[in-house]
Order: structure tokens, then C-alpha cells, then sequence
């Protein structure tokens, strides 16, 4: 599906990241391809049992070269403010944690079902498995950003306990 063209309003900047306890998110793209592969590579497993992304085709078994591919589209969705994806990474060291997606509903693997009229973004997270103590943290520092930062008024996000 599509995202539409009016996605976030015109005068919105979307922010350039986050700095939260133990966080830190910037702009995916093509310069993360060989640490994000690695992270989510490792984790398959983890993701998929991950809020948001259980029954979702993603991730799969793919090259570095497809991966390099994906980022790239991410990186065009934000300049085209067509969705907005970040990665997490460590503060410390740059170790790549995990992911953040903020698309419209029904992009992303988001449930197709999904009603529109409802939610005016999807967002889903997640962490790679040997940080799995940061899934809770990134789900409430997200969700606090998106309520002080971000234009929409009722996101899908599912919660972490």
C-alpha cells in the first residue's frame, strides 16, 4: 500500500533524533547498512517475537546487498516524508540496538486491517536479542517523543509490558 502523500503536515520538520537514557536515534540509511544487517540478522528469532511484529514476513534471510537496498528506500521515505525511519544505537560504542518506524497505517507490515480512520501512524520498534532490556525503554521514550514532538494524535504502538 502506498503511504499518502499528506503523511505529516508541510510545515513539519521531522526531528533529526533522540538522545534518551541509554539512546540514541538518528536517520537510518545507507551508512548503518553493515551494522543494522548485523543487528537484526541476529536476532530473527527475538524480532519476530517482538510487540508489532509477530506474523510479520519481516525480517527474512537476505544479502548485505539487499539490506543496502532497504535502507535506502527508508532514507527516501524520510526525504520524501513518506514514513520515517531511525536507528538505535548506543550511546557508548554506536552498536546499532535496533530500529524505529513511524509510517502511515497499513505500511510496514502493519496489520492491512488496520482502520485508517483511527490511527494516523504506525509506529513499531524493535531491539536486537542480546539488548532485549531495552525494549521497554525504547517503547516508553518513543512514545513520549511522539507526544511532545511529532503532529499525530492517535498512533498504533504496541505496548510493552
Amino acid at each position: 500500500m502506498e503511504a499518502r502523500a499528506s503523511f505529516v503536515p508541510d510545515g513539519f520538520e521531522p526531528p533529526q533524533g533522540l538522545v534518551a537514557s541509554g539512546l540514541t536515534l538518528e536517520p537510518l540509511g545507507p551508512r548503518h547498512n553493515v551494522a543494522d544487517f548485523d543487528a537484526w540478522s541476529s536476532s530473527m528469532a527475538h524480532i519476530h517475537a517482538t510487540p508489532g511484529f509477530e506474523g510479520s514476513d519481516w525480517p527474512h534471510e537476505m544479502s548485505l546487498e539487499q539490506n543496502l537496498g532497504d535502507l535506502e528506500l527508508h532514507a527516501r521515505d524520510f526525504a520524501e516524508r513518506r514514513g520515517f525511519t531511525y536507528t538505535v544505537l548506543d550511546p557508548t560504542d554506536g552498536v546499532v540496538i535496533g530500529c524505529v518506524y513511524i509510517y502511515p497505517v497499513g505500511t510496514e507490515d502493519a496489520d492491512p486491517a488496520a482502520d485508517a480512520k483511527t490511527h494516523d501512524a504506525s509506529v513499531r520498534s524493535w531491539v536486537r536479542a542480546d539488548r532485549a532490556a531495552l525494549d521497554g525503554p525504547l517503547w516508553r521514550a518513543v512514545s513520549d517523543w511522539l507526544g511532545a514532538e511529532w503532529p499525530f494524535v492517535n498512533v498504533r504502538y504496541a505496548a510493552r509490558s
